[in-house]
């Protein structure tokens, strides 16, 4: 209250950082994303054709990485470019979701200080017009502006700059997870693509034996 209505917008930006962050900080959890071993199970699903439709569902809904890994398994018969295709246009829409909410924490993070400045300006008015009405013969009004100018860009700063630094956060650390689907991904890919040729490996001919001389 202290700081005047200009606080109001600066309250509901904090509310809902702080609700974005906690979101994303449990739907980013590296073992729901990335769940360990998942990338070699599925490679030794896919040697042993253990595939089935129903298990292709519950692998994609299981994790950004089984969804990725799924896309690829549901094309595996197709040529290579077809199937790295695939895995690319699945990886843009799990990279979204993954970024889900993180433009709107960029955004608080960057009109808190502009908040901050809108009530800052606020208070010197009011301040000011007050001086013009009274004079200065009360310092208490004056004071009062000053305090509410003050606290208005204390708070902006306050929900500004730990909203931009979370964000920078989460988005280094979709970066990285965005690496370690890749490889994940490529593994794969090459498990479906290279294994026949490495399987049945090209035989080199067999050299006719030499013929046995005419003892005449």
């Amino acid at each position: 209250m202290a700081g005047g209505w200009a606080m109001v917008p600066i309250l509901i930006c904090s509310a809902i950082a702080l609700a974005i962050v906690l979101e994303r900080c449990w739907t980013l959890r590296r073992k729901s994303v990335l769940p360990p071993g998942l990338g070699d199970e599925v490679r030794q699903w896919a040697r042993s054709g253990q595939l089935d439709p129903s298990h292709l569902d519950t692998l994609s809904n299981g994790s950004p990485l089984g969804e990725l890994l799924a896309a690829a398994l549901a094309v595996r018969n197709q040529p290579r470019d077809l199937i790295k295709e695939r895995i690319e246009d699945t990886g843009r829409h799990v990279i979204h979701r993954m970024e889900r909410y993180l433009n709107t924490l960029g955004t608080i993070a960057l009109i808190g200080p502009l908040l901050g400045l809108f009530g800052t300006v606020i208070g010197l008015i009011r301040m000011f017009m007050e001086v013009m009405a009274g004079g200065i013969g009360d310092p208490a009004k004056m004071a009062g502006g000053i305090g509410e100018a003050l606290i208005c860009t204390a708070s902006g700063l306050t929900v500004a700059i730990p909203a931009y630094v979370l964000h920078r956060y989460f988005r280094s650390r979709v970066a990285g997870y965005c690496v370690e689907m890749e490889k994940q991904a490529t593994a794969l890919l090459d498990d479906l693509t290279l294994a026949p040729a490495v399987a049945s490996p090209v035989r080199p001919r067999r050299m006719p034996t030499s013929a046995t001389p005419d003892p005449g």
